[in-house]
């Protein structure tokens, strides 16, 4: 590539040589030889170019010397020195450019020889970076970089197979090759030409162009799925284009619009155009509006349409067997041809799609069953009909696929079967379906006049010219009865006709009109064929289509007639394998699933008998099971017998039927079953698909047969019980996979009842998962049986706990569900909807509820707030076939409740024109809803009326929809009078509705008479709508949606609910639990905070009090701060209500948490918080009042302490100047002397009056008086039968007036039975104790007697009392109780006050502090330095009390705040679970005896236990304890510097500036401060310094203390008591369940219902029977269920039904038990313990039914754990 050329510089004109053709001589200048010379150096000889490359040139030359090489071009110039080589290497050079080199010798002593020169080209840089993108079939973009050098232009070349295909030169770094193949692999080079007319080598890369079918799969978007096949999981999952009506705007969208709208059966599917190619046409022919034909017609002409065609056999390439089957029923039900032969154009391959077309079942009356108006219903692909094939050859005028379309519709229903030419984007190339050969059918109705062929018969149409298609054409002519081949022009020799061998009649259609018609040629091959005039149809010149096609339809119902040929395209498939076509069916995975399937159901010969012996556990033992069951829960059949034992007996049948259930060996067909679904994916689903379809089979050729019997034996009346039998084999004879996964079930839950250990068990286990899985991949699960009416509920709940397993953690789902009247189209509703698959076929109905998940697209999740959507299908209402039983109401009652309170959505499905069964529904419908909102939820519904199809049915019906509201209202009081919520007055008290858009009218569903009729397209348009507006609504949900788990908990809940008679007063469900289990921990929390604050502000209120008035004269007098703390209180506690309320509403509007099932008790919370500020502000204003009042009285006694002890400083003062004033040095015995003297001649000088002591006794009796004061003159009487002062001094103990009680008291002694005396004598044991309790706490205070006191003794019995209304009390009772509480009262104030006056007397006080005055005396007199000293004192006297006071003060607050956070103290039901399991860890009869007879007692003490064990372990209080003492130390030093920078000269100012700054937060002992002061010389420099320093060490030593000290210790020296606060915390309203004495654990304290989570049996309450005195074994929770009844005092003594307790009890609400094992703890307490009971309670022992001896430790522990709700 590189020219060089050398000179010499001895001419001026130099000559150019290739260097590699000759070499140089060097001259002189003269051209003559000359002879060496010492100082001459020779020039260069021989230069030779070894290589010249791109960016480096190598020269060979004669070396001997040192060389300079200087080399320069255009734009570069260098030179480099070299020693003697022989080659130069010359680097960084330029691509593609002419570079001068000149060489010269360089001797050693410098002389230089004459240059040589030489030049050279480098190589030109060839393009790199090549890259090929934008590959279609028949184009491909290349692009490169541009290398250096100057670039003239690029030689593109493209070679396929060796040979150049096309050279072509551009100037731009990039090139689109156009009008190349589809799938050719081309060699591409790109070489470079310079401008110096060099040219690079070439670059070469290769590409493979795409094939037609990979070019048009790349254009919709479906190349991933031509490997990874598309599911149907995938295709109906909802995204954005579910609910999106936005057009497709690139050709991506197409497919997603097809199928979109195909799965919604919607006739318009094939409709599929881009909005932009439409939009883009309209506009550039709106914005030029100048006529220009040229334009016009390349507008008419433009647009990159593509076929339908070619759609839809590339979906078919893209879509796994499932999404193929489903594209072709949906086809098919559109009246759309389905593919028969599906063509891959790249493999040139074909597949017979038999599998695709084994779910399409087609029902038609051919004319043989014209008379008997029975029907043909069968799978198309296994019906034995003559097949017509249509085909073209070589171009043809006429539109095949358009004359098919007339052949097949009669005038009145014209519909597109096949695409042809004049439908949208049919005239759109097709560039992948020829060869795609399709299939329709024509089936008779029945009707003559309408009925086109009078038989069946299949028509199939091969796209593409046949001389293309040979292999399909060959496959047609073998399995049609006729050929009818469409052509314009015919050669002559025609082989491909000529050459057949076929069976099939052969049919020539020409169209004579086309003037390519050759007549001859036709003749010539007519008679080779041997056809007859009949085999010949021609479109003739003047004949139109009408006539040209009905010729054409009287050749084909000849042909149709006559044929002997019909196959089915079960047969097809052997034609097919000779053919070298694939067959669809033929894999691996579907042909073992066929096997596995055919293997189950080749021996059914007899369904019912198959059912009794293969499926045996699902019979008469499952439906026996049912009714024990609900036997359990409704006990309408316990009679006079006892109710417990009725109920154990009841469990004995359960398990013996368990038991049965086990002896059963698995058969061989469920064992077949079970390990088919438990192969790989693909193939399970196979499996299920080909075992559902030879069970509608069977089943289908089952109810035929039943059916022609029916028909046969009605005829004669005397047939009754022979018509009987028949119909009850009707009813019987379904059969699908839900009954093998109902066995399933069942086997798992027989298994389940075994040991956990055992065998069978375990390999069981694996069951529920299998199911989970299907349930996931999109298969429907029964969720309700629709034979027995009951739901295995431990396999549905374990089945959806293994899907929750499956799914994403915390996956959300959301329900809708259709319930109506039978054979309504709900299935079909939803299918269409949904896309889904619920069974509507085999001429049964659904029976029971499926459920169906359906996957929501990551895009729009957030949108609609959840992760799936299920989709709960459900047996028709009012069923004929239940309507004959007895019980037929309340199982559609049952079916409603449910799947309306597992739904977000209910669609009411209103089908029928009978006003009578319309209201019938409506009222099963309402009830359901009036159900949901008495237990919390809040499910919305939509009405859906089918068969409207007037576009004007909104507005019309406008009087129709004011009626269904009005029967809506009805039918709402009537349940609501039914459930006893008569609040309920109209529908939209139930739930949010509005007749406006509530209401849905949708069309009939097919357009026309089927079985010739598409489906409706207005019918999927509405359902479509409907569809949007549910997940529009789901989107729109205020509550959050449900996880799987609580999915399942709530059917488990609702269904053992609905077992009840009493649906609202049974309904117990864990969800609402957790809930108002939340709801309560936090309203505890606001509680708690709430307390705490008005504690922290009444202890700093009442140490400003308590120093009030102490270190410096107030500003305002006492009264007055009093009102200003009262008016800051008041706005305190209503901050903290307001604050209190606002948290809860809040909480309700979180979506998190289900909050929206705890609403209705919304009310209660806020009540429950308007109490507690009025509890606290009664109590905040009687400590404020009590705190003031004491102070106030106190100021008197502080002004004569501080009057003696100014005394007594002046009479110390003048003895140390006296002292002084002795010439002599006096001793301390001297001075000691004369102090005596002093002190003792002072005290007798002052005045010290008495402090007489206030009449307590008295003043309490006032109080009494004025409590009783309103109860009438009896009290005035038994007043002052006693005095006051003679109450209380024995224990109390209240006796029965009357003969008659006296009597009736003794009786019940004896029997050991609480009485009204009893009862009566318990609650004044625990006011007495409550009341003692308080007067010894304030006691314990030390303080001075306050009437608040009394007052707030006497409201806590009023409030006991109040309580306590229950039990029938007298006004004597009342007044003697009030009386002993109020004496003992009175006596203990009268102590605590002459208590407090005595240790408050002036007198002691001052004597008290003697000594430290002496030694006071002696320092001041000795002049000592007294700081340090009295810095200790200051601390250790004034200080440190008042800083363990503050501690205390704190500190059991804290220890409450740290209690709360354990579970047992976190709400009232976790404090009774943690009470209960902890008695039942201790397994001591003791204990519960104590608890269950002295309850209070006992919980105070656990309580008290708990708080000892708690703060025993850890340093907690030691925490607390220093986080208060830095507190306090840090406000001392505080105090102390602030004081220092007064600078005050004494230290009395000094030490009342410190004491001024901690008035505030430490009360200060005024007398310690008042010692303090007297003879205090020191200075308060020096004085601050110690005092920190001694601060510091107090510090520590405290600290020391706090750690050391027994938690006992410090819990009796606190303010706050926590066992106190926690127990009224726990204790709640007190109330006790009136029947066994369980207590209450509502949360707050104004709840309008009482509950408890655990009754017990009511012997546990001492309650016998007295016939046999032996130990009651009834529980309430049962009881409320039966039939018995019970009187007390409430009822007068009469005898009330317990169903009906609520009308006696209104606040107590009593569940049933929801499981029937929540009541096992106690059963298994009084069996453990019945004799031990018995005893204590003075009985015999209860008869213990015999299934509570078989309740475990383990059993009763569970059972509390499902009782509370502990996970």
């Amino acid at each position: 590539m590189a020219e060089n050329v050398t000179t010499m510089e001895s001419s001026e004109d130099e000559d150019f040589y290739d260097a590699s053709e000759s070499f140089l001589d060097v001259h002189d200048e003269e051209g003559t030889d000359t002879p060496p010379q010492s100082d001459y150096v020779p020039p260069i000889g021989e230069i030779t170019v070894l290589s010249a490359g791109q960016e480096a040139v190598s020269l060979g030359l004669r070396v001997g010397y040192k060389l300079q090489v200087d080399y320069s071009c255009d734009t570069q110039r260098s030179s480099i020195i070299m020693e003697d080589n022989s080659t130069v290497e010359v680097e960084g050079l330029n691509p593609g450019t002419e570079y001068t080199f000149s060489i010269i010798r360089i001797a050693g002593n410098g002389n230089r020889s004459k240059a040589a020169s030489l030049r050279v080209f480098t190589e030109p840089s060839p393009p790199v970076h090549i890259a090929v993108d934008e590959v279609s079939s028949e184009s491909l973009s290349l692009h490169w970089d541009i290398p250096a050098g100057e670039v003239e232009c690029y030689i593109v070349t493209w070679c396929s197979e060796g040979e150049i295909v096309q050279e072509l030169t551009t100037d731009t770094n990039n090139l689109t090759l156009s009008d190349l193949k589809p799938g050719v692999c081309y060699s591409l080079q790109v070489s470079v030409q310079l401008r110096n007319g060099k040219r690079s080598k070439s670059t070469v890369t290769s590409a493979h162009t795409k094939t037609q079918l990979e070019s048009l799969l790349e254009d919709l978007g479906l190349e991933q799925h031509y490997t990874e096949k598309l599911s149907l999981s995938t295709v109906l999952q909802i995204d954005k284009r579910t609910i999106s009506d936005e057009p497709a705007k690139c050709n991506a969208d197409l497919p997603w619009y097809f199928l979109k709208k195909l799965m919604m059966v919607n006739v318009t599917a094939r409709n599929v155009k881009c909005t932009s190619v439409c939009e883009s046409t309209c506009d550039a022919a709106s914005e030029n509006t100048e006529l220009d034909f040229d334009d016009l017609f390349d507008i008419l002409h433009s647009g990159d349409m593509l076929n339908p065609l070619d759609i839809i056999t590339a979906l078919f390439l893209c879509s796994d067997g499932f999404v193929q089957q489903e594209m072709a029923l949906k086809m098919s039900m559109c009246q759309f041809s389905v593919p028969l032969l599906l063509p891959n154009c790249d493999t040139k391959q074909c597949t017979l799609m038999l599998w695709a077309m084994r779910d399409i079942v087609k029902k038609y009356r051919p004319q043989s069953l014209l008379e008997s108006k029975g029907f043909i219903e069968d799978r198309i692909v296994v019906s034995e009909l003559p097949m017509i094939s249509f085909v073209r050859l070589g171009e043809c005028s006429m539109s095949k696929s358009e004359i098919l379309n007339k052949l097949l519709c009669n005038s009145q229903q014209y519909y597109d079967t096949f695409v042809h030419h004049n439908m949208e984007c049919g005239d759109s190339p097709r560039r992948i379906s020829n060869g795609l050969t399709e299939i329709t059918w024509y089936l008779p109705c029945g009707n003559k006049n309408m009925d086109i062929f009078s038989e069946p018969v299949a028509v199939a149409n091969l796209r593409g010219d046949i001389a293309s298609c040979e292999t399909q054409f060959y496959f047609l002519c073998q399995t049609s009865a006729a050929v009818f081949v469409f052509f314009d022009t015919l050669d002559s020799e025609c082989e491909l006709l000529t050459n057949l061998h076929t069976n099939s009649q052969i049919f020539l259609v020409g169209n004579h009109q086309s003037h390519r018609f050759d007549k001859d040629a036709l003749k010539k091959v007519a008679t080779k064929l041997g056809l007859t005039k009949d085999n010949i149809l021609l479109k003739a010149k003047h004949m139109n289509d009408a006539d040209f096609v009905k010729n054409l339809r009287k050749t084909v119902s000849n042909v149709v007639e006559n044929s002997k040929i019909k196959m089915r395209i079960e047969q097809m498939a052997d034609i097919a394998h000779e053919l070298g076509i694939w067959v669809d069916e033929d894999s691996s995975e579907c042909q073992t699933a066929k096997a596995n399937a055919d293997a189950i159901t080749a021996g059914i010969q007899d369904i019912l008998k198959y059912k009794d012996t293969k499926l045996p556990l699902q019979g008469q033992i499952w439906k026996d099971l049912t009714c024990l069951e609900k036997e359990e829960f409704r006990l309408r059949n316990v009679g006079s017998e006892n109710i417990e034992k009725y109920k154990s007996d009841l469990q004995v049948q359960k398990d013996n039927l368990r038991q049965k259930q086990n002896t059963y060996d698995m058969s061989d067909a469920m064992a077949c079953f079970i390990k088919a679904i438990s192969s790989p994916g693909i193939e399970r689903c196979y499996f299920l698909k080909w075992l559902r379809m030879n069970l509608d089979n069977v089943s289908r050729e089952k109810l035929s047969g039943l059916r022609e019997q029916y028909k046969k034996k009605c005829k004669d009346s005397k047939n009754k019980e022979e018509i009987k039998e028949i119909d009850r084999q009707l009813s019987n004879s379904s059969l699908g996979t839900e009954h093998f996964f109902r066995e399933m079930g069942q086997i798992y839950e027989a298994s389940v009842s075994l040991p956990e250990r055992n065998r069978s068990r375990l390999q069981l286990q694996h069951l529920p998962k299998l199911c989970a899985q299907l349930l996931l991949d999109g298969f429907p699960l029964e969720l309700v049986d629709g034979d027995a009416s009951n739901i295995p509920l431990r396999w549905v709940s374990d089945v959806l706990s293994q899907l929750n397993d499956l799914v994403p953690p915390e996956s959300k789902i959301r329900v809708a569900t259709v319930l109506g009247v039978q054979s309504t189209g709900k299935s079909t509703l939803l299918n269409t909807m949904f896309g889904v698959q619920f069974a509507v076929s085999s001429g049964r109905c659904t029976r029971g509820a499926f459920m169906l998940l359906i996957r929501i697209d990551e895009d729009v999740k957030k949108e609609l707030k959840c992760d799936f959507m299920m989709i709960i299908d459900t047996e028709g209402l009012k069923s004929p076939e239940l309507a004959q039983l007895d019980n037929s109401h309340e199982h559609d009652n049952e079916l409603a409740t449910l799947v309306v309170g597992l739904s977000d959505i209910t669609i009411i499905n209103i089908a029928m024109e009978n006003s009578t069964e319309m209201k019938d529904i409506l009222q099963i419908v309402v009830h359901a809803f009036l159900r949901m909102k008495e237990v919390g939820k809040k499910p919305k519904c939509q009405f859906v009326h089918q068969n409207v199809s007037d576009v004007s049915a909104h507005e019309k019906n406008l009087r129709d929809r004011k009626l269904l509201l009005q029967q809506l209202n009805e039918m709402t009081q009537a349940a609501a009078k039914m459930e006893q919520k008569e609040e309920n007055k109209s529908f939209t008290d139930v739930m949010e509705y509005s007749p406006d858009t509530g209401n849905w009218y949708i069309p009939g569903l097919w357009n026309g008479n089927p079985p010739m009729a598409p489906v409706n397209a207005g019918y999927s348009e509405a359902v479509y709508e409907l569809k949007k507006n549910i997940i529009q609504t789901f989107g729109g949900c205020e509550s959050s949606a449900n996880d799987i788990l609580d999915f399942a908990e709530w059917t488990k809940s609702l269904w053992n609910a609905v077992k009840h008679e009493n649906f609202i007063f049974s309904f117990r469900n864990s969800l609402v639990a957790d809930a108002y289990m939340r709801l309560c921990t936090e309203f505890n929390k606001w509680e708690w905070e709430f307390k705490k604050e008005m504690y922290t502000w009444v202890t700093e209120v009442e140490t400003k009090m308590s120093n009030f008035g102490k270190i410096k004269s107030e500003t305002c007098d006492m009264s007055e701060f009093l009102s200003d703390l009262k008016s800051e209180a008041c706005t305190v506690l209503s901050e903290w209500e307001t604050k209190i309320l606002e948290n809860l509403k809040k909480y309700f509007k979180q979506t998190e948490g289900h909050v929206y099932l705890v609403e209705g008790y919304r009310e209660d919370f806020a009540n429950s918080a308007k109490s507690l500020r009025r509890e606290m502000e009664s109590s905040v204003i009687n400590q404020l009042t009590a705190a003031a009042d004491i102070r106030q009285g106190m100021t008197e006694i502080d002004r004569i302490k501080d009057k003696h002890t100014t005394e007594l400083e002046g009479r110390v003062c003048a003895l140390i100047e006296q002292c002084r004033g002795k010439k002599i040095k006096m001793t301390d015995r001297q001075l000691d002397r004369e102090f005596d003297k002093m002190w003792t001649k002072t005290v007798n000088e002052l005045s010290f009056s008495k402090q007489n002591a206030t009449n307590v006794i008295a003043s309490v009796s006032f109080y009494l008086r004025a409590n009783l004061s309103r109860k009438g003159s009896r009290v005035c009487e038994l007043l002052d039968k006693k005095s006051l002062q003679d109450c209380g001094l024995v224990p109390f103990k209240y006796t029965a007036e009357g003969l008659y009680n006296k009597f009736k008291h003794k009786i019940s002694r004896w029997f050991n039975i609480e009485d009204h005396v009893m009862a009566l004598q318990n609650i004044a044991d625990c006011v007495i104790a409550e009341c003692t309790a308080f007067i010894t706490e304030k006691m314990e205070r030390k303080n001075n007697y306050h009437n608040t006191y009394i007052q707030e003794i006497l409201h806590k019995i009023d409030e006991r009392l109040q309580s306590s209304k229950d039990a029938k009390r007298d006004i004597e009772f009342e007044v003697s109780l009030k009386q002993h509480i109020c004496g003992v009262a009175a006596r203990q104030f009268q102590k605590m006050h002459e208590d407090f006056l005595r240790d408050n007397d002036p007198y002691r006080c001052l004597n008290q502090n003697k000594e430290k005055y002496r030694a006071d005396f002696k320092d001041v007199f000795h002049e000592r330095d007294q700081c340090q000293k009295k810095a200790e004192e200051f601390t250790n006297r004034c200080l440190r009390p008042a800083v363990e006071d503050f501690v205390s003060r704190f500190l059991g607050p804290d220890i409450v705040g740290e209690m709360q956070l354990s579970f047992e103290f976190s709400t009232r039901m976790h404090f009774q679970f943690s009470v209960l399991l902890d008695l039942l860890s201790k397994k001591d009869f003791e204990d519960y005896l104590n608890f269950i007879c002295y309850y209070e007692d006992y919980v105070n003490k656990w309580i008290s236990d708990r708080v000892l064990e708690h703060f025993s372990k850890g340093s907690t209080t030691y925490e607390s304890e220093d986080r208060h003492l830095q507190s306090s130390i840090k406000s001392i030093n505080d105090a102390i510097n602030r004081a220092k920078k007064e600078k005050r000269g004494n230290m009395k100012e000094f030490i009342e500036d410190v004491c001024q700054e901690l008035s505030g937060k430490l009360v200060i002992p005024k007398d310690a401060l008042d010692a303090f002061m007297i003879l205090n010389n020191a200075t308060p420099e020096q004085f601050a310094h110690w005092l920190t320093v001694c601060v510091t060490e107090m510090a520590e030593a405290l600290r020391k203390t706090f750690k050391e000290t027994d938690i006992q210790l410090k819990l009796k020296k606190l303010h706050v008591k926590p066992q106190k606060e926690l127990f009224t915390k726990v204790i709640g309203c007190g109330k006790l369940c009136p029947f066994c004495k369980a207590p209450c654990e509502a949360g707050g304290k104004e709840h309008k219902e009482h509950f408890t989570s655990l009754h017990r049996p009511e012997g546990l309450g001492k309650y016998r029977w007295t016939s046999t005195n032996k130990l009651s074994t009834d529980i309430c929770t049962s009881s409320v269920a039966g039939n018995g009844s019970f009187r007390c005092s409430e009822t007068n003594g009469e005898y009330h039904p317990f169903k009906n307790y609520i009308k006696i009890f209104p606040d107590w609400k009593i569940a049933p038990d929801g499981s029937l094992q929540a009541s096992d703890y106690w059963k298994y307490v009084l069996a453990k313990f019945n004799k031990e009971f018995a005893k204590a309670y003075g009985a015999e022992p209860a008869d213990i039914p015999a299934t509570w001896n078989d309740i475990t430790y383990k059993k009763a522990e569970d059972s509390l754990k499902e009782s509370f709700n502990v996970k």
